[in-house]
């Protein structure tokens, strides 16, 4: 199974995507982590990132989609993968899209983590607070929710536009939101 989960920062992303991974038994790709990796390893894109980040740019989505390329490659991805974090916007899930489907891996299904705004603020404050962190205050953070909102809707309306999109209630304890994800995939997963 290949699975996009999209949700705002707090929603349980990287929480469920854990869960998940033992569940489907496929690898979890986080672009953040990918990122790091390649920088460490200094491979080739490891290295046009590096220089990007030492000039305080964002890494392009180029190089973004040529390490996912990469990491797809890979043989723990034959059965699938979660994908977090990526993509983040209209033109990277168009790039997505076109990169799975020229690969002959289209994506299966997209899962968004819904909570409701202050309840994100609530949760991302109190992480914040748990782990000592400063610039996550209710007022950034809601500029972030902004940020977020405004460039995944497009997202989030390409992948119900093709089909692929469940959405799913991320209130409530961390098992009652995984089973609720399984239900809503294990249909598919059955058929694929």
């Amino acid at each position: 199974m290949r699975l996009v989960l999209l949700g705002a920062p707090g929603s349980g992303k990287g929480t469920q995507a854990a869960r998940l991974k033992d569940h489907l038994q496929v690898p979890h790709i986080s672009t953040g982590d990918l990122l790091r990796a390649e920088v460490a390893a200094g491979s080739k894109l490891g290295l046009e990132a590096k220089e990007v980040m030492a000039r305080g740019e964002l890494v392009s989505d180029a190089i973004l989609l040529g390490m996912l390329e990469d990491r797809f490659s890979r043989p723990d991805t034959a059965g699938g993968f979660i994908l977090d974090g990526y993509p983040r916007n209209l033109a990277q899930a168009d790039a997505l899209d076109a990169l799975l489907n020229r690969i002959g891996q289209p994506m299966d299904f997209a899962v968004q983590l819904e909570v409701a705004t202050e309840l994100l603020v609530e949760r991302i404050a109190g992480r914040a607070q748990a782990e000592g962190r400063a610039d996550d205050n209710p007022e950034s953070v809601r500029k972030r929710l902004h940020v977020y909102e405004t460039s995944t809707a497009p997202v989030i309306e390409f992948y119900r536009q093709h089909g692929q999109l469940t959405v799913v209630d991320g209130v409530g304890t961390m098992d009652e939101v995984f089973t609720r994800i399984v239900e809503a995939i294990e249909p598919v997963r059955e058929v694929g």
